[in-house]
């Protein structure tokens, strides 16, 4: 080639690589903005930025977050974390699962990896030794509930929704739900994971999942003053947090949604199978139990029963373990058919009529259900 011809291939090639290179730096950087993480004030502050998509979470998004998290807790200047999400109308709608599940399909190792770090996350938050405190303002689902629930201070608006739906989905209620649903009072948890019910505004504070409940409009005012605090106590977060809660007049007077059922509700899930659940609400026949026995049985009867079992063993185990415990559900539910069934009715092809296999809870054997439970060897999740 004549030094002419070839100073264009490399004009050329050089040309190519900066585009490459701009992309890289496009790409790192649009992923960066989908969570922002700035110092303010005495605080360090995440916010969930994926607005369209609801702020859902996503592998790149806990990347971003944990390491972070781990220096705020090291920084001496650092005093309190605060989350909340962009958009308005969600805090974090869960976990990107359509992606997982395309994933896991594909059985890649995104579908390990993700719940893997998504975990730690979620235990990282649990275990924080600075104050958390997390702006549940908006749809808090799934994922979502797991980067708020374990955090130490957790402050619901009247435009809150929070569900843990995964039992629709072919999945159970993951994130550490094996450890804060058995704890929440009598068998509300329990209803909460296996039924996907969701509780709205002063709702998720009535109900333990949240420690405050402030007017929306109110959020911006109340985040300024925690940023204002110099050198913090959690005491003196906690004050401030309260002297918001006291001042909320929205639905002050209203009681709990659930009030009115909570001895049914215990009295029904207080069975230790499914099927004595059904059998209970079957010979109850009010209005009420019959609609949670509808919503029930469309359910994926092996996520009902992993669901059972895992708030039972979770009630009685550590955080940590609890999360050891999911994990290895999760990569059993990855090998499995229902997650990906479920994903596709609800989410893919939203014709909400997942077939699911096996189709009955008699079908789904103890020897089934033991082998979700089962030790990955060297690849549990361990701390």
């Amino acid at each position: 080639a004549s030094p002419t011809s070839r100073s264009v291939v490399s004009f050329n090639s050089l040309n190519r690589t900066n585009v490459i290179l701009q992309h890289l730096r496009m790409s790192k950087h649009t992923d960066a903005a989908e969570v922002l993480l700035e110092r303010k004030g005495c605080a360090g502050v995440i916010t969930l930025n994926r607005p369209k998509f609801l702020n859902a979470l996503n592998l790149s998004m806990i990347r971003h977050i944990y390491p972070q998290l781990k220096n705020w807790e090291q920084d001496p200047e650092t005093f309190l974390i605060i989350i909340k999400g962009t958009g308005g109308k969600a805090f974090c709608a869960g976990g990107d699962i359509r992606v997982i599940s395309e994933a896991g399909k594909a059985n890649q190792k995104i579908a390990q990896d993700f719940f893997r770090e998504e975990y730690t996350l979620n235990n990282a938050i649990g275990s924080c030794r600075k104050p958390y405190v997390a702006l549940i303002h908006g749809i808090t689902m799934g994922g979502g509930v797991g980067l708020s629930v374990h955090g130490q201070f957790r402050v619901a608006t009247e435009k809150s929704l929070f569900a843990m739906p995964e039992t629709a989905i072919g999945l159970f209620p993951d994130v550490g739900g094996g450890y804060f649903l058995p704890r929440l009072r009598g068998k509300l948890g329990y209803f909460l994971a296996l039924t996907g019910f969701r509780l709205k505004g002063r709702d998720v504070y009535a109900a333990g999942i949240a420690t405050h409940f402030v007017d929306s409009e109110k959020l911006g005012m109340l985040e300024e003053d925690l940023l204002a605090l110099k050198s913090p106590s959690k005491e003196n977060i906690a004050d401030v947090l309260d002297a918001y809660h006291a001042k909320s007049k929205i639905d002050q007077d209203k009681s709990f949604i659930l009030e009115e059922h909570m001895d049914n509700i215990n009295s029904w899930f207080s069975a230790n199978t499914v099927e004595q659940i059904i059998e209970n609400l079957q010979q109850d026949g009010s209005s009420f139990a019959l609609e949670q026995l509808k919503i029930i049985n469309k359910m994926s009867p092996t996520s009902l029963k992993i669901t059972l079992r895992q708030l039972i063993e979770g009630s009685s185990k550590t955080l940590q373990e609890v999360f050891t415990m999911e994990y290895r559900l999760s990569q059993a539910c990855m090998g499995g058919h229902d997650f990906y069934e479920g994903v596709r009715a609800v989410l893919i092809d939203k014709d909400q009529s997942p077939k699911w296999k096996p189709a009955d809870l008699k079908e789904v054997t103890d020897e089934d259900l033991n082998n979700y439970f089962k030790s990955l060897g060297s690849n549990d999740l361990k701390f």
